[in-house]
């Protein structure tokens, strides 16, 4: 994409999550000038009000941090910017062209459908979770991308103990207090050790019930976890795992989960109340409704400036681009959070330089580690090629994410949830009627 000559009237931003609000905001503090004279129109579609910071969702679920610290709130942040809650349904970027389906009650008929013109797309809806054709999974599987699923799983586990704890029958306690997660890496990972602590934590408070009843069972089909990590400590973060009583099972796949009966590649079968799919992840389907050229894994074929590849006034980044890995010659960037925060900066300036006719920067990351979290006050790292463990592990994924975490205000709120954790437990009550907020009154109503 060659830098242009005139400013564009109006940018469409595909996606609210880390890249598409970096890029609003960015745009917002050095073209302010433009924004307030209407010679720039920004517009921002996506399907939720708020941008979710991921890495801090295992945490979020495991009642360290209130969800909603962990999501920051679009309107509030980009006052200015038109945000359009719906979903882009395709896109024709030769017409300059997208098609946008509102996002209305699941009952409304007909469908409000918008058509939207712009002069300059940033495309970033990111991506879902990678599934496979196996039986029951869909039924009886959750992810864990969103902010939703973590509010669920935090309170499907407590439940789960609420119903082993008050059943009479042996077969359903064991099935509520087996926990099963498909995935080992850094989603399957965090979530497992957090909700895992979490629960250990809460078995307190049933004295019918002992930590060592639950059964945590963490499946992946590699001979390896965290490889993000590196070898040495993703085989020790399986000891430590295994240490707590954690089953880790390498090599094996799940079969079939139909009827919570889980049977693996290995020929073991067991029933389980709870079963946790971290298996991956692939573009958002979107991109196959749109004229943007795809590479054979479906991600937008992008340029180390993160322009779409061939085409012009079009910017992509994210889960859904191959970005080329310039420190890996041949090899793009792998569709992780660490990638999206660094690259979600650069898209941002060169949007503005594009803008204002500059020359654009390529996106050039230098590794300095990664760091995971096995629950509260553990964890794993690799930092500058040091490798940490336990507290410190997990002290410094903290300072990592709080400082990688959006906006003044959701960092203070986040910090003050860390303080107050350190005076008072944190709570183990399920709120799983909150998924069915109509059932008192259903049964109110009820005719006898």
């Amino acid at each position: 994409m060659g830098t242009a000559s005139n400013m564009s009237e109006h940018l469409l931003i595909v996606g609210g999550g880390y890249v598409g609000m970096y890029t609003a905001l960015r745009l917002r503090r050095k073209m302010r000038r433009q924004l307030k004279t209407g010679e720039l129109q920004i517009t921002l579609v996506s399907p939720h009000s708020y941008m979710t910071y991921q890495p801090f969702l295992p945490e979020a679920a495991a009642g360290n941090l209130e969800p909603r610290h962990v999501v920051v709130p679009l309107r509030r942040v980009l006052p200015g910017v038109k945000i359009l809650n719906g979903r882009v349904t395709e896109i024709d970027h030769a017409g300059g062209q997208a098609t946008v389906q509102v996002v209305e009650r699941t009952d409304a008929e007909p469908k409000e459908i918008q058509k939207i013109s712009y002069d300059l797309l940033v495309f970033c809806p990111g991506s879902i979770s990678r599934t496979l054709p196996i039986p029951g999974l869909a039924e009886n599987g959750i992810g864990f991308k969103t902010v939703a699923e973590a509010i669920f799983l935090r309170n499907h586990v407590l439940r789960q103990l609420d119903i082993a704890s008050s059943t009479a029958d042996p077969g359903t306690r064991k099935q509520a207090l087996t926990f099963v997660f498909v995935g080992g890496g850094y989603a399957g990972v965090e979530a497992l050790g957090e909700l895992e602590d979490m629960a250990r934590d809460a078995c307190r408070y049933y004295p019918d019930l002992n930590a060592e009843d639950m059964r945590w069972v963490l499946v992946e089909a590699s001979d390896h976890i965290l490889p993000e990590v590196g070898e040495e400590m993703g085989k020790w973060t399986v000891e430590a795992l295994r240490g707590r009583g954690i089953e880790v099972r390498l090599h094996t796949m799940l079969k079939s989960a139909e009827r919570c009966h889980i049977v693996l590649s290995d020929g073991e079968e067991f029933g389980a109340g709870t079963l946790v799919w971290t298996a991956g992840v692939k573009p958002n389907p979107l991109v196959k409704k749109t004229d943007l050229p795809l590479d054979h894994k479906d991600r937008v074929k992008a340029t180390a400036e993160l322009t779409v590849e061939g085409l012009d006034n079009a910017f992509t980044a994210g889960d859904i681009a191959a970005v080329p890995d310039l420190t890996k010659p041949g090899e793009f960037c792998a569709p992780n959070a660490q990638h999206a925060v660094r690259q979600a900066k650069v898209l941002g300036d060169n949007v503005v330089a594009a803008l204002q006719g500059r020359e654009l920067k390529v996106y050039k990351h230098s590794y300095a580690g990664s760091v995971a979290s096995l629950g509260l006050h553990k964890g794993v790292a690799q930092i500058y090629g040091v490798k940490l463990r336990g507290f410190l592990a997990w002290l410094m994924h903290r300072t990592y994410h709080l400082s990688r975490m959006p906006t003044l205000n959701r960092k203070a709120r986040v910090t003050a949830d860390w303080t107050l954790a350190l005076f008072f437990k944190r709570e183990v009550v399920s709120l799983g009627t909150l998924e069915r907020p109509r059932e008192e009154f259903e049964l109110a109503t009820k005719k006898y």
